[in-house]
């Protein structure tokens, strides 16, 4: 579709909205949650229950992070489109991000001002910034990619990168790191007070206060493919001591973009070594969570990909798309977050993050 389609899907929704109720934002009314000092975010882009199971089977190995997690539920992905329409990262990351539910390739909008000329929804991220705490992003995808925007950006078009961009320059993150993009304009987000770093040498040397805005190689999950570039876990490790510096306590997400994007193309391989990578990234900061307290690490996905089975004793791809499944949804560090087995909705997972992070009038609206 293009973005006159998606304008009248969002059109469409906001009437729906409006004049049934349906996928009304109300708030939760628990909010008694165990509070943490800091939220390291994990998504999965594409991630399911199975996506685990098909790679463990072509490893063939146990991902032990998945299996250190305290609370095992699910969450829910439909989008404010509707059931008809299965969800993508856009709509998906937002609700995680906002505790709203948005349209299919929006971010951070409401589907009844998607040019947030009135207001738009607070994100994860400004709620942390807004509590004085530090606020990171670290994607394998380019940093304008609908999920790290759905953590730091609202505008009515995924494809928008460059007022994406525009607006992650101007925001009040400490780090956002992410793919090289030559097309972006680099010199704005110097003007802004980012450090601009390149490669593993540059995150290293980076010290606690220093802002940066990361624009490094094509592959982060296999080592040496790329000359002094960081691995996703290294990459998960240095963010958590950058920001963990900040004595307010800190709001990092984290993503694994290549799940969906090996999915979409039924490359087994890929997504299990992505899957690898990924399980290493988790176990950093669960070693973080488990030598420091106060932290809740929290492991979802913004849909699943592929639509994975399992077929003969083995796990196949049955699509090249988005499916409607549930996805895992995994806490360690807050214990009354889910209870084992609970399936709760996509929005409601930011709206209790918000709770853990000290703040329960989560949605919050933004007026411009």
């Amino acid at each position: 579709m293009t973005e006159f389609l998606y304008r009248v899907l969002a059109l469409f929704t906001s009437f729906l909205v409006m004049f049934t109720g349906a996928f009304a934002s109300s708030k939760q009314k628990k909010t008694d949650f165990s509070q943490c000092k800091n939220v390291i975010f994990f998504i999965g882009d594409g991630m399911g229950f199975n996506s685990i199971k098909m790679a463990e089977q072509y490893l063939g190995k146990n991902l032990d992070s998945f299996d250190s997690f305290t609370l095992n539920g699910e969450s829910k992905t439909d989008s404010a489109s509707g059931p008809l329409f299965v969800t993508d990262s856009a709509a998906g990351g937002s609700a995680l991000a906002t505790g709203v539910r948005i349209s299919l390739k929006s971010v951070g909008v409401y589907p009844s001002d998607i040019d947030a000329e009135k207001s738009y929804p607070m994100n994860l991220a400004e709620l942390a910034v807004s509590q004085g705490k530090s606020a990171g992003i670290v994607t394998t995808a380019k940093t304008f990619d609908a999920t790290p925007a759905a953590f730091s950006a609202h505008v009515s078009y995924r494809e928008k990168s460059q007022e994406i961009h525009r607006q992650q320059s101007d925001s009040d993150l400490t780090l956002l790191w992410g793919m090289r993009d030559k097309n972006l304009d680099l010199d704005y987000t110097k003007s802004k007070g980012f450090n601009i770093i390149w490669n593993e040498k540059d995150m290293n040397a980076l010290e606690p206060g220093c802002r940066s805005f990361g624009q490094f190689g094509y592959n982060f999950y296999f080592d040496n493919e790329e000359k002094n570039q960081p691995t996703f876990s290294e990459m998960t490790a240095k963010a958590i001591d950058l920001l963990d510096d900040d004595e307010d306590g800190f709001f990092l997400m984290v993503e694994a973009a290549h799940i969906d994007k090996c999915s979409d193309k039924m490359d087994e391989e890929g997504m299990s070594k992505v899957m690898d990578a990924f399980d290493k990234a988790i176990k950093t900061a669960l070693d973080y969570a488990e030598e420091n307290g106060d932290t809740m690490v929290l492991v979802t996905a913004d849909h699943e990909t592929g639509g994975i089975i399992k077929l003969g004793g083995k796990y196949v791809y049955t699509s090249t798309w988005h499916t409607d499944q549930n996805v895992p949804l995994l806490v360690y560090g807050c214990d009354d977050f889910i209870k084992n087995g609970e399936a709760i909705e996509n929005c409601e997972v930011g709206r209790r993050t918000a709770c853990v992070m000290g703040e329960n009038n989560f949605p919050i609206e933004i007026k411009k």
